[in-house]
Parts: structure tokens; C-alpha cells; sequence
């Protein structure tokens, strides 16, 4: 006599609830979309943990206020799920897992039920649809397979992550002994990727790696970044395709000279995270263009007159003295990025950094952070009051939460989830649309756009 299947799985058909949650990187919103669209079940997202079947966390481990972060999250959930009459499985992945292990956190945080190390990343459907099983839930996943992907950022844009792992060595940096060195994606499975994303209407992919530059070099033959673009930006669909993250010294002559002449959907935006300004403390980070910072980003203002640029920055970086900071400042007044993000040095147990001389209070390391910010902010608004009176592309996201009929979207220099946003109306504004609209106002970092 046949078992009737809706009693074993615990559940009468339909998808399997579950309720997720990424944090640090983009990187990690993918993982957990192959995640969500591998498991061989449907699924369906829910916003309350007491009605899933499934409670994902994905990690971050980067540094120590990311990992403060990832075990809050982990604690909360487990206070959250504790009195629900039917307890859902709490599996927890990503970066934090990487780097302490799942011995030692299993020690601190037995509520969790299933760990999730990246050295297993593609076995992770797997490894839950095994744990679901003995819960009585759906069947396994087969090993090793990315099948499907559950996007999560809505019908605009998608991230597509082009590799593992980092071949550089920076000081302060963990990436490498936690994803790894670099493991590049082959350029045909991710041009199929990029146009399944394409068919369900995504209109901008975002190209992310931890060095994007280094796409390629590991592969054999050896490729470079421009063969993974020539075969992405012919792909019908596609609007937008933004380069992230770009290692300063691969922003080579070449690379410039196709993106000069590869057409308007490839955007001029440059994400090439500098780190600081002043030779001393670049040296003692191991970065590139260590004497002279500035010749990458005349590099690309010479190629692309016309080329936006982000960068990052870390102050308080062990040794930095206040006239390495002021170095820092005038550079950024100088060079007047468009976007800057701005990062208090955390010393990070296993890195070179950890154990230099010379380092930081953290007060101090604090006044810096906000003395650059708020000096980027000023610059920021110069860039955006030029904008103001334009008439540019706006992309359009999602519903505003509060104000019916207004919308929020994206012109091109805005990067999804770090950058400013546009707030937009108007006829034709529906969440996934292309919409040219007049810029109409401004404030630091937003823009007001009608169609």
C-alpha cells in the first residue's frame, strides 16, 4: 500500500514556506537565491519565521562588526522560532561559518540545526533538502547542482556573481582564508545564467566579484574580463550591465579601450575601491598605485570623460598619522568622487594589519570616519545638483511604502542597495520600466524624478 506523501512531508502540497535573510555582500544574495532556486521543491517566501518550514541566514564574516551582526541575527531568529508549535529548521551559511568553522560555532550556538560552510557552497540545496528529509520534509536536491534561482531583488536588476575567492594578498584582508583564491565561473555557463535572469524580465545585471579584473586568469586558456563582456552585451534584453568591483591595477589601457567602444549599455561606471590616498599607508596595506593613487582614476577620466566613479576607504589604518588623514581629505576634495564609502580599520584576528604596530583608538578612528563622510556629502550634492533640470533614464524598482504613486527607482550612476536613489512618478512608472523623466530636484544623495 502506497504511503500517502502530503502526511510524510508534513505539509498538503503547495511550496515550501521559508524565510531568509542575507547580509554583508552581494555576493551572498546570490548564494542564496541558487540556494532557494535549487532545492528541487517549489518554494515561496514568507515574512513571518513562525509560518516557515525553513528559517536561512547567510553571513557575513568579513569583518568584526559583520560577525556581531550574523550572530545577532542567528540569536534573534532562534528567540523568534523557540515558541513556535511547530519549530522550523534554522540552517545558517556564508562567510561567518567560512572562517570560525562549524565546531566552534555549534559549541556557542547549538540552536542552530544545520551549518553551512562556503567550502561546501554548492552542496548547500543538498545539505538542506537532507535535513528538511529527516524532518520530514521534501526530498533531497541532487549534490552539486545549481538547477534554479529564487530571485529576491525584484524585477529591475539582478547581481550576477562571476567567481570565488581573491587572488590578492591586502593586510587587513580575510576574504582570501575564508572564499579562498580566485575560481573563476566559465563564461558560458555565466552568459546561460545571465539569460535566464534576462527572460524573466530582469532589465540591469550587475557583474560582482571580490576582484573583477582578475575574471579569467585562472581559467584555461586564460581569459580576460573583455571576452566574458563581448559575450554578455549582445544578450537581448539587456539594458544595463555595471562592472563591480574593480582592483585598481587591473583598470588597464585595454580594458578602457573596450568599454570606450562596446555601447551605451555598458555603463561608465567605475566601482575601484582605492582604500586610502597616502603612499605610506597604502604600502603598509599591500594595494597597488601605492605612490601615486591618483593615476587610476586619471586613467579612466581620460579614457571616459564622462565615467562616474565610487570608491572606498578605510581610516584608521594602523600607523595612519593626522597628516596621512589629511592627505586622505584633500584627496577626496581633489578628486571628487561621486560616491564614497567610508570604513573605521577593524583589526581582524589572522591578518598581517592585526599585528602592526601603531594601532588606532577607536574614537579616533570614529572622528575620521565622520569627518570624511561628511565632507563626501557636500561633494555629493554638487554632483547631483547638476543633475537637477536633465532628462535622464530612470529605472524603476519597487512602490513606494508610504506615498501611493510615487515610486523608487534608479538613474544610471546609482548602484543598487549602496548608492542614492530616485524617487519617481508619473505615467508609464510601474516596478521593472525604463522610464525617461526630468530630474527635478535633489537632495545629499537622492534624486526627484517625474516621467
Amino acid at each position: 500500500m502506497q504511503k500517502d506523501s502530503s502526511r510524510r512531508t508534513g505539509r498538503q502540497g503547495g511550496p515550501l514556506p521559508v524565510w531568509t535573510q542575507s547580509l554583508g555582500c552581494p555576493k551572498n544574495r546570490v548564494d542564496t537565491e541558487h540556494v532557494l532556486g535549487s532545492l528541487g521543491i517549489p518554494v515561496k517566501s514568507v515574512e513571518h519565521m513562525g509560518r516557515a518550514r525553513l528559517v536561512l541566514i547567510n553571513t557575513c564574516g568579513f569583518i568584526a562588526p559583520a560577525v556581531s551582526e550574523s550572530i545577532r541575527a542567528v540569536l534573534d531568529a532562534a528567540e523568534r522560532i523557540a515558541g513556535c508549535k511547530r519549530k522550523p529548521l534554522l540552517a545558517v551559511a556564508g562567510c561567518m561559518v567560512g572562517r570560525y568553522g562549524v565546531e566552534e560555532l555549534a559549541r556557542e550556538l547549538p540552536e542552530v540545526d544545520l551549518w553551512l560552510p562556503t567550502g561546501d557552497l554548492t552542496r548547500w540545496p543538498a545539505m538542506i533538502a537532507r535535513a528538511l528529509a529527516l524532518r520530514e520534509e521534501p526530498a533531497p536536491a541532487i549534490d552539486g547542482a545549481w538547477p534554479g534561482r529564487l530571485l529576491s531583488t525584484g524585477p529591475a536588476h539582478a547581481w550576477l556573481k562571476v567567481g570565488e575567492g581573491c587572488r590578492h594578498a591586502c593586510a587587513f584582508c580575510t576574504i582570501p582564508s575564508i572564499r579562498g583564491p580566485l575560481a573563476s565561473a566559465p563564461a558560458a555557463a555565466l552568459r546561460e545564467e545571465a539569460q535566464r535572469l534576462l527572460a524573466q524580465g530582469v532589465r540591469e545585471i550587475n557583474l560582482v566579484a571580490q576582484d573583477l579584473t582578475s575574471w579569467g586568469a585562472d581559467l584555461t586558456p586564460r581569459a580576460r574580463l573583455q571576452d566574458l563582456l563581448a559575450e554578455l552585451l549582445p544578450l537581448d534584453g539587456l539594458a544595463w550591465l555595471r562592472l563591480l568591483y574593480l582592483y585598481p591595477s587591473g583598470v588597464t589601457p585595454e580594458l578602457l579601450r573596450f568599454i570606450q567602444t562596446a555601447g551605451p549599455n555598458l555603463l561608465h561606471y567605475f566601482d575601484i575601491p582605492l582604500q586610502h590616498a597616502h603612499p605610506d599607508v597604502l604600502s603598509r596595506m599591500g594595494r597597488p598605485f601605492a605612490g601615486d593613487p591618483r593615476r587610476v582614476v586619471d586613467r579612466v577620466r581620460d579614457a571616459l570623460p564622462d565615467a562616474v566613479l565610487r570608491t572606498t576607504f578605510i581610516v584608521g589604518y594602523p600607523g595612519e598619522t593626522e597628516e596621512h588623514f589629511d592627505a586622505l581629505c584633500r584627496f577626496v576634495e581633489e578628486t571628487r568622487f561621486h560616491h564614497v564609502g567610508v570604513f573605521a580599520y577593524q583589526a581582524e584576528s589572522g591578518t598581517p594589519a592585526a599585528e602592526m604596530p601603531d594601532q588606532i583608538p577607536d574614537d579616533i578612528k570614529e572622528r575620521r570616519r565622520a569627518t570624511l563622510m561628511e565632507l563626501q556629502r557636500d561633494i555629493s550634492e554638487e554632483h547631483l545638483a547638476a543633475m537637477t533640470g536633465s532628462r535622464l533614464p530612470v529605472l524603476v524598482e519597487r512602490p513606494h511604502e508610504e506615498w501611493p504613486g510615487l515610486h523608487v527607482g534608479r538613474v544610471w550612476f546609482q548602484m543598487p542597495d549602496v548608492d542614492g536613489i530616485t524617487y519617481v512618478s508619473g505615467p508609464g512608472v510601474t516596478p521593472g520600466a525604463l522610464v525617461e523623466c526630468d530630474i527635478e530636484d535633489h537632495t545629499a544623495y537622492d534624486l526627484t524624478a517625474l516621467a
